[in-house]
């Protein structure tokens, strides 16, 4: 029986298809740094094996899944090398394994990991499901029919695949240090959609996504008019949102999602769009779009005294409006606290004034240090830079959380893609 072991298995893909092969009975280990990673969460509580890098880890009859961040020169790869064993790199292991189901890539700039937790979520009520999230959740069922995956548009990844369906959320220029404009990052989708072997589901109401081009069908949906699939009547409560779906100006189905702000209807209307066109039943869907409890931190809340926490993946302008539009939603009455911290000097910097936009939506605005990676130059970007743009916006650090507990009875949002969790962990422990 083939041993797959995983070159950096804490990364989120990699953990989510370690989690699948090994509940359709495959034999999976894996090695990573030692620095404890939240992914490695359920890969321990599914038994998975998870070893410090160690050349003596490769053993002979393995097959070697090989994380994009490691290159050739790693010393497990080096070892894989030298005994001749097979050696895939994560997007093409998954490419190579979609083959077997109905393959439904979600892609976006925005609202990705959102619409492929809610996607695998509803198809499973009424086929068994397979699905990788970027959150690093993956499950495997034996009897899977769909297989459900985010793919993602960095360094054009999601080239690799070749899904039967894609669902595309929106286009937007995200990746400031890998793509040079709007104009490269549409190239990347249109090179994709191409790809696409039965139909495509995109929001119409994307300016970007309204000249895709394709071999096959392409099914719109949004707000506007002139969509497929159109969102009408939208009651937005603090409970959740309701909303009467058309099908080409025919009246559908009724649907309510426990869930908040614009993007999340859009979601929601992109998941009903794909399983109407797989001939899935309304009530179906309806029952499971309800029963969707949110993937991991989008905007996952609690209560502590009288504040509400939540802590949200928010790290680009577009995500901030919306996160903070969701909050307004659902606690019109409160105070909306945004705790932020910029992710990568490259994208603090190009869209540094869409960032004071957006963040300005809240009644407070507290920012952290700007979260870079190695292989940056930030040149003379501060947080201070940001911090001028933002009436009354103050900065704060780890070591001294005390400015929130002022906001007695106000909703704190954690927002950003970096570690700005030990500053929420800070704070908790400091109210606790």
């Amino acid at each position: 029986m083939t041993i797959y072991h995983f070159v950096g298995i804490k990364g989120s893909g990699m953990s989510a298809l370690a989690q699948i092969l090994h509940d359709m009975d495959y034999h999976v280990q894996g090695s990573d740094v030692e620095k404890h990673f939240f992914t490695q969460i359920a890969l321990e509580q599914s038994g998975i094996k998870i070893l410090p890098f160690n050349e003596d880890n490769i053993q002979p009859g393995m097959t070697i899944i090989a994380g994009n961040a490691f290159p050739d020169t790693h010393e497990e790869i080096q070892r894989a090398m030298e005994l001749g064993l097979p050696i895939v790199r994560y997007h093409r292991f998954l490419g190579d394994f979609m083959e077997n189901f109905t393959s439904v890539a979600i892609t976006g700039a925005h609202g990705k990991t959102s619409t492929t937790g809610l996607l695998a979520h509803v198809i499973k009520g009424a086929k068994p499901t397979s699905f990788l999230i970027g959150d690093g959740t993956g499950k495997g069922h034996k009897e899977a029919e769909y297989f459900v995956f985010e793919a993602c548009e960095y360094r054009r990844h999601f080239l690799s695949y070749f899904p039967d369906y894609a669902i595309m959320t929106n286009i937007d220029f995200d990746h400031p240090d890998y793509f040079a404009n709007l104009e490269d990052v549409f190239s990347a989708f249109q090179e994709m959609a191409w790809q696409v072997k039965k139909g495509i589901i995109a929001c119409g109401d994307d300016e970007q996504l309204q000249k895709i081009q394709a071999k096959v069908p392409v099914v719109f949906y949004g707000f506007a008019e002139e969509n497929d699939f159109q969102a009408r009547n939208v009651v937005k409560s603090t409970n959740g949102t309701t909303f009467d779906v058309f099908v080409r100006n025919t009246f559908y189905h009724t649907f309510s999602i426990p869930a908040y702000g614009d993007h999340n209807v859009l979601n929601a209307l992109g998941v009903i769009a794909l399983c109407n066109y797989e001939g899935i039943d309304a009530k179906i869907i309806e029952e499971q779009l309800n029963t969707f409890s949110g993937v991991k931190r989008r905007f996952s809340e609690k209560e502590i005294g009288g504040q509400v926490i939540i802590d949200d993946y928010a790290h680009h302008p577009t995500e901030i409006k919306a996160t903070i539009q969701a909050a307004n939603q659902k606690y019109p009455d409160r105070d909306i606290i945004a705790v932020f911290q910029p992710h990568t000097f490259t994208r603090t910097q190009t869209f540094l004034q869409e960032f004071a936009d957006s963040l300005s939506e809240a009644d407070k605005v507290y920012l952290c240090e700007i979260f870079g990676s190695a292989r940056e130059n930030h040149g003379k970007l501060s947080i201070e830079n940001l911090q001028e743009k933002i009436n009354g916006a103050e900065i704060i650090t780890e070591e001294d959380t005390s400015e929130l507990t002022k906001y007695e009875n106000g909703v704190i949002i954690f927002m950003g893609a970096g570690d700005i969790q030990k500053f929420q962990e800070a704070y908790e422990k400091k109210i606790n």
